[in-house]
Parts: C-alpha cells; sequence; structure tokens
C-alpha cells in the first residue's frame, strides 16, 4: 500500500489490474483502517482514470454474492450520489413507479454515506425487508415487479470500508462505483452521476457491454433529472438533453426537492410522495426520472412515458407496490 500511495499522491496513475488487486487486499483486511482512509482520500483529490475505476470494479463484481434475475429482465435506478443536494429519494420513488408501469425492477441501493438518506435507509425505516436471498427476491419481483438489493448484503468486500466512509461522510469513489455493482447484473440501467467528467467515464465502460443504459447529470450538479435546468443523458442508442420542455412542465426551483434534515423526514416525505400526495413538483420530477427508465427498457416516446408514470404516481398505483412489497416480509 506504501508504494500505491506514493505513486498516487505524485498523481501517477495505477493501472487496472493493481486497482483489482489492491481492491481485493482490502476486503481481505491486509491494510489497516489509516491506509485504507488515506487511499480514499487521495481519490478525492485527483481524478481517478477510466482504468482504475473499472479495475476497482471487476474486484467489486467477483467479490459479490451474485444472484440470478435474468428472467425478468429488470432494470435498476441507481444514482452514484455525492451531488450534495440534499434531495428526497427521487430515483427510490421512481423506482416503484416504474415497477407499477409493469417494467421489473432490481433497485440496488445503500445507506446514505455524503446525504441524510440513502434509499437504504428510507426503505428500511418503512418496514422493507432486506435479503440476498435469490427465492425472496425472485417472490418480491413475482408479486410487486420490484426487489430491493441492499448493498451490504452482497458486498462482504465492502465490510472493512463501511465503517471508514462513514467516519469521513464525503463521496469517495466507492460512489461513482456503486450502481455498476448491481450483484444481479441487470441488462437495463438508469444511471446518475455527479458530475460530466464521470459521464463520460460511464459512457466508455458501459459503451463496451450489452446493456440498455441511460446515464445521467444535469447540468447544475445533481446525479439524477432534477428538471432545474438541462440534463445531459447518453444512451445505449444516443445522446440527447432533457430538461422540463421535454414534458411540456415548467421548470422546478432547487428548494422543491428538499429531502428533509433526518431520515425519518425523508421516509414522510417519500411515503407521501407515492401516495400520490406529494407536490406538482415532486411529482414531476419522479415521473421524469420513472419516464426515462421506461424509454430505456420499452423505447417508448419520452412524453408518453412520462403521462403513463405521472398517472401511476397521482393514482396510488406506486403505493401499491410498496405495500405489496411491505406484504412479503
Amino acid at each position: 500500500m506504501k508504494n500505491l500511495l506514493q505513486r498516487l499522491t505524485q498523481f501517477q496513475k495505477i493501472s487496472k489490474q493493481e486497482a483489482k488487486e489492491v481492491l481485493v487486499s482490502i476486503s481481505k483486511g491486509k491494510f489497516s483502517e489509516v491506509e485504507i482512509a488515506s487511499f480514499l482520500t487521495v481519490y478525492m483529490m485527483r481524478n481517478i482514470s477510466i482504468e482504475e475505476l473499472d479495475g476497482f470494479r471487476e474486484a467489486l463484481l467477483e467479490l459479490c454474492i451474485p444472484v440470478d434475475l435474468s428472467a425478468y429482465n429488470p432494470i435498476d435506478l441507481c444514482g452514484t450520489g455525492g451531488d450534495g443536494k440534499n434531495t428526497f429519494n427521487i430515483s427510490t420513488a421512481a423506482s416503484f413507479v416504474t415497477a407499477s408501469c409493469g417494467i421489473p425492477v432490481a433497485k440496488h441501493g445503500n445507506y446514505g454515506v455524503s446525504s441524510v438518506s440513502g434509499s437504504s435507509n428510507v426503505l428500511e425505516n418503512l418496514g422493507v425487508q432486506f435479503s440476498n436471498k435469490e427465492d425472496f427476491l425472485k417472490k418480491c419481483l413475482d408479486k410487486a415487479g420490484i426487489c430491493i438489493l441492499h448493498a451490504p448484503l452482497f458486498h462482504p468486500a465492502m465490510k472493512e470500508v463501511a465503517p471508514i466512509r462513514k467516519n469521513l461522510g464525503l463521496k469517495t469513489f466507492f460512489n461513482m462505483l456503486g450502481p455498476m455493482v448491481n450483484p444481479s447484473f441487470p441488462k437495463q440501467q438508469l444511471v446518475g452521476v455527479f458530475n460530466l467528467e464521470l459521464l463520460r467515464t460511464y459512457a466508455y465502460l458501459y459503451e463496451q457491454t450489452d446493456k440498455k443504459y441511460s446515464i445521467i447529470h444535469e447540468l447544475d450538479g445533481y446525479d439524477e433529472i432534477s428538471l432545474t435546468s438541462s440534463a445531459k443523458v447518453h444512451t445505449h442508442e444516443k445522446e440527447l438533453m432533457i430538461s422540463a420542455e421535454t414534458f411540456n412542465i415548467k421548470s422546478l426551483q432547487k428548494k422543491e426537492l428538499f429531502g428533509g434534515n433526518s431520515i425519518q423526514e425523508a421516509a414522510t416525505i417519500f411515503l407521501n410522495v407515492l401516495k400520490g400526495n406529494g407536490t406538482t413538483a415532486q411529482n414531476h420530477v419522479v415521473a421524469a426520472n420513472a419516464a426515462l427508465a421506461i424509454h430505456t427498457a420499452t423505447s417508448k416516446a419520452l412524453p408518453t412515458c412520462f403521462e403513463m408514470a405521472l398517472q401511476n404516481l397521482t393514482e396510488g398505483k406506486a403505493y401499491g407496490v410498496l405495500k405489496q412489497l411491505k406484504s412479503l416480509n
């Protein structure tokens, strides 16, 4: 580790294989907390290369507990986090809306590290059961159209890093990895990233796969469609810009997306939105993200997907999905 840290602090890059090996070594407890914290911190101060990120990704996928959900061909809606915006749990709400529209969802998520409340915090607060048992996950997809893949249950390699990340309370390269290491290896994905450089990195790596995907970065900093400005989107077919005008609605103000100051407050907002009682702004931003997921999976026109998503949300059908999922505990 000392040799790697010396090189990295001199702004040298490490190879894909070296990146892979160091993460495997971290997972086996070969380094101290100080060494791991130093390693994470270096990447907060310099850019990560495509080769380094790819090596880290390969390591986590090889070390994960995989589940085979391929018969359902689910889509994952997941953001990197780390945008510092403290929005309510938009992509998680959009996941339930997407499922209510008949698109199977395998939602990968975790507890919040650099935010007040991650998807797992909210869902756990609301009584959703987490499991890494394949039969249970398939049952969730059969009955509710969605299953929750709580990252710590599938990535035992992360147990050495999790408390350090929590103590740092800052975004690290593990934020960048989150959406890439869904243990069900979905062939369809909606990914939000926190800057344009990472969008280009993701696009390069995803172009090497057979996935159907949409990678989003809102130009004013969000890792999802926020409708506060324009979002750059790179898909498996094209590049496009998405804004409120795409859906013939009004642009939003940042304050309208506020996610609360506690997990309980975040869960209350989330539940209110899913029940169809959200504000117009909340409903529109959730429907916009669900629309892009539906479009990614079906190629239907975005405005059509938006209307379908908005209707299912406001009629409480997404809440019905949550109730069904909770009943399987």
